[in-house]
C-alpha cells in the first residue's frame, strides 16, 4: 500500500489497456460486462499494484488530497467499510498503526459483511441500521470522532428512484450518528446518487456544518450516478453554514 500523501493511482499506459471477455455458459451478459469492465479498469489495476483492497480507496484519496480532513492523530469511523479500502487510507493518513509516532490516530471500520482484519483498524461486523447498532459503535469509540465516513450502499433494484431513496436513508442514518459523535470542526463524507442531496438532509447539513459540497472524484466511474457529499466544519451550535 502506498504511503505517499498524494494519490498515486493509474498510469497512462493502464488507461489504454483493453481486455475482452468471452461469454461462457455459466455467465450472463451482465456478468461478462462487469468482468470486462473490471479487467479494463485502471483503478483496479492500480489497487492491486499498490496494495489497496479496493479501487474505492482512490476516491477517498482524491477527496482528501483536495480537502485535507484526514490528519495524524484523528479518530475516524468508516461505515460500510468492507473490503477495507477506505480504512486503509484512513489508517495511513491518521497514523493509526502502531509505530507511526506520537500522534496515533484511531480507525473503526463497520460493515454487515465480512472484512479481514487490518492493522491499526478496529473491525466491527454489524448492520448499522439494526436497533442499537449506533450505540455499539459509540461504546467502542469511547468518545468523539473527528471524521465520519459512509460508503454504505444498498443492493441496486434497477429502479433509479427506489435506489436513490435507499441510499439517502443510509446517508441520513450516518448523519444522525455523525451529529452525535463528531468533535467541533469535524467532517462527514457520504456516498449519494446524482440528482443532489434530498432537501431534508441538505437542511440538516447546512445547520451543522460550515461548508457543504458535492464531490465527484475521478475514481468514480463516469457512467456511475454516484457522488459524495462532503460536510466540513461541524458546529454543534448550528450557526451559519455555507453550501458550495
Amino acid at each position: 500500500m502506498s504511503d505517499d500523501k498524494k494519490t498515486s493511482g493509474p498510469t497512462s499506459g493502464e488507461r489504454k489497456l483493453h481486455v475482452r471477455v468471452k461469454t461462457a455458459k455459466k455467465r450472463t451478459v451482465s456478468q461478462v460486462r462487469w468482468l470486462e469492465r473490471q479487467l479494463n479498469d485502471p483503478y483496479v489495476a492500480a489497487a492491486k499494484r499498490e496494495g489497496y483492497r479496493s479501487r474505492s480507496a482512490y476516491k477517498l484519496l482524491e477527496i482528501d488530497d483536495k480537502f485535507h480532513f484526514l490528519k495524524p492523530g484523528m479518530r475516524v469511523v468508516d461505515l460500510g467499510a468492507a473490503p477495507g479500502g477506505w480504512c486503509q487510507v484512513s489508517v495511513t493518513r491518521t497514523h493509526a498503526q502502531e509505530g507511526r509516532g506520537a500522534k496515533l490516530g484511531r480507525v473503526i471500520g463497520v460493515d454487515m459483511g465480512n472484512m479481514a482484519e487490518l492493522p491499526g483498524c478496529t473491525v466491527m461486523k454489524l448492520d448499522f441500521l439494526d436497533d442499537g447498532a449506533d450505540d455499539q459503535v459509540k461504546a467502542v469509540l469511547g468518545g468523539e470522532a473527528d471524521v465520519v465516513l459512509s460508503d454504505m450502499a444498498a443492493h441496486s433494484t434497477g429502479h433509479r428512484q427506489t435506489d436513490h431513496l435507499k441510499i439517502m436513508a443510509l446517508c441520513e442514518a450516518a448523519l444522525e450518528f455523525a451529529i452525535d459523535v463528531l468533535s467541533e470542526n469535524g467532517t462527514y463524507c457520504a456516498k449519494v446518487l446524482r440528482g443532489g442531496t434530498e432537501n431534508d438532509l441538505l437542511t440538516q447539513l447546512k445547520q451543522h456544518f460550515r461548508t457543504v459540497r458535492h464531490v465527484k472524484p475521478k475514481a468514480s466511474r463516469a457512467d456511475s450516478a454516484e457522488m459524495y457529499v462532503l460536510a466540513q466544519g461541524f458546529r454543534r451550535n448550528r450557526d451559519d453554514a455555507d453550501e458550495d
